[in-house]
C-alpha cells in the first residue's frame, strides 16, 4: 500500500483551483464538505493526468492559525491513510479540495477520520 502524499498529489496551481471552483460538484457530510472534479472524456479541458489534493480551513470560523493547521494536518493525513477509500469512491484522475464546514474544533483524529470515511461512502 502507498501511504504517502506526494508533492504532484498536491492541489496547488491556481488554474486547477479555479477549475475546480468553475466545474466542479459539491458534496457535503457532517462537517466536511468536498469539491470535486473528474475529466468526462467528451470535455476538451486541459487537466492533469494524476490526482490532485488540497485541503482548506476557514478563518472565518478559526481564527487562530494554529487551530486551522491542526485541522489540515489531521485532513491530510486521513487522505494519506485512506487514499484508497478516497480512490473507490471519486474515481481517479480527479481535482478535489476538503473544507471543514464548521466552527466546532474536532476533539481528536478519530473524529475526524470517521467524518472522512462518511464522505467517501456518501459518494459511492
Amino acid at each position: 500500500m502507498n501511504f504517502t502524499y506526494p508533492r504532484n498529489e498536491k492541489l496547488k496551481h491556481k488554474n486547477d483551483i479555479s477549475l475546480l471552483f468553475e466545474k466542479g460538484k459539491w458534496k457535503t457530510s457532517g462537517n466536511l464538505r468536498i469539491i470535486f472534479y473528474k475529466n468526462q472524456n467528451d470535455e476538451e479541458i486541459k487537466m492533469p493526468l494524476d490526482s490532485k489534493f488540497g485541503v482548506s480551513v476557514s478563518k472565518r470560523y478559526f481564527k487562530k492559525a494554529v487551530d486551522r493547521n491542526r485541522i489540515k494536518r489531521l485532513l491530510r493525513e486521513c487522505y494519506r491513510l485512506h487514499k484508497v477509500d478516497y480512490q473507490e469512491a471519486f474515481g481517479e484522475p480527479n481535482l478535489a479540495m476538503v473544507f471543514w464546514v464548521s466552527n466546532l474544533k474536532p476533539s481528536s483524529y478519530s473524529e475526524v477520520e470517521k467524518e472522512f470515511l462518511n464522505l467517501c461512502k456518501s459518494k459511492k
